[in-house]
């Protein structure tokens, strides 16, 4: 490829300082078409992605392959480890794995063991994605990962059968269908900071504009995981607030309840349709590269500004960047 046609594979190819720009980037990241690459065309893509930094590229590459092999790479390998994930934890399987799942808390709510059994697999899944998104710099152990597992479980069922309990002697039967949204986003500001607890404890790296590391913050972890949180909980709002609504109007349709047993496919369809577009825009909601003021950390992380100080003479940058996870 000449000169003026290479493109910096290092960065996104959109625009990361607006929404649209994130959107695009996380749209076409988490593309679910790429769970079906092997494992084999994923380390030829990061392989390809390695020699086209280096100028190394075979003889013959076109750009489509370059931008086809950055795909395949950025949505199966860790941004910060470099290590292929765990497919069932890549935000690219969010839609497969979040449409049959919630789908099915959708259509399985009214007694009390399909509500254990559909958040204990929702929870189970969520420990998988929350665990493969984690920042690689803060390690987690068995044994906190398990309790953040248990923990989460249990958030999601308490939550879940105390608000079935209420709302069956509170409200209309309607706002039962609301109890799997409830309990997931109890779960969600349970699970993810128990499942990165290590970030809140000791920190994340945190870096100057050109790279360097100047230090570990927890302002920084405590920051990027309040906004997983909350995309996280917009990513299955609208699935999950909206079905229950035309669920309720169709099946008041004689035709469509005599249909039954094809509710259950019904509401997994629809949610797929909700996530292809609420997985991008759940993760653009916040930039990738985070960012925290010198002042800000100041004042909540005093202690940390003065090792910045005199790790820098001086010289504390206006701002410093993070990988906030995902």
């Amino acid at each position: 490829m000449d000169n003026e046609e290479r493109i910096d594979i290092s960065k996104p190819l959109y625009n990361q300082e607006t929404f649209v720009g994130r959107f695009k980037h996380f749209l076409f990241i988490t593309d679910p078409r790429t769970i079906f690459a092997s494992d084999e065309e994923l380390y030829a893509a990061k392989e390809l992605v390695q020699k086209y930094k280096l100028k190394q590229e075979p003889a013959g590459t076109t750009k489509e392959q370059i931008l086809y092999a950055k795909k395949l790479y950025e949505s199966a390998f860790h941004p910060d480890s470099g290590d292929l994930q765990n497919v069932f934890g890549r935000m690219s399987f969010q839609v497969p794995g979040g449409m049959i799942i919630t789908g099915a808390m959708l259509q399985w709510y009214k007694s009390a063991p399909q509500v254990i059994f559909w958040q204990w697999v929702n929870q189970s899944f969520n420990a998988i994605v929350n665990y493969t998104n984690r920042n690689a710099n803060s390690p987690i152990t068995t044994n906190q990962m398990g309790f953040a597992y248990i923990s989460a479980t249990s958030a999601a069922l308490v939550a879940s059968l105390g608000s079935k309990s209420f709302l069956q002697k509170h409200a209309s039967p309607f706002f039962l269908r609301y109890v799997p949204f409830i309990a997931v986003a109890i779960a969600n500001a349970v699970n993810i900071p128990l499942m990165r607890q290590n970030e809140i404890l000791n920190g994340i790296d945190v870096e100057s504009e050109k790279g360097d590391v100047v230090g570990k913050s927890r302002v920084a972890s405590v920051t990027g995981i309040s906004q997983v949180i909350i995309s996280r909980i917009v990513m299955a709002a609208p699935g999950m607030l909206i079905l229950p609504v035309i669920m309720e109007k169709l099946e008041k349709v004689k035709s469509f309840k005599r249909m039954s047993v094809l509710h259950a496919p019904f509401q997994t369809i629809m949610v797929g349709c909700f996530l292809i577009f609420m997985v991008p825009t759940a993760c653009g909601l916040f930039p990738q590269r985070a960012t925290l003021s010198a002042s800000t950390i100041n004042r909540l992380e005093p202690e940390f500004y003065r090792d910045i100080e005199e790790r820098t003479k001086g010289n504390v940058p206006e701002k410093v960047y993070f990988n906030k996870g995902l």
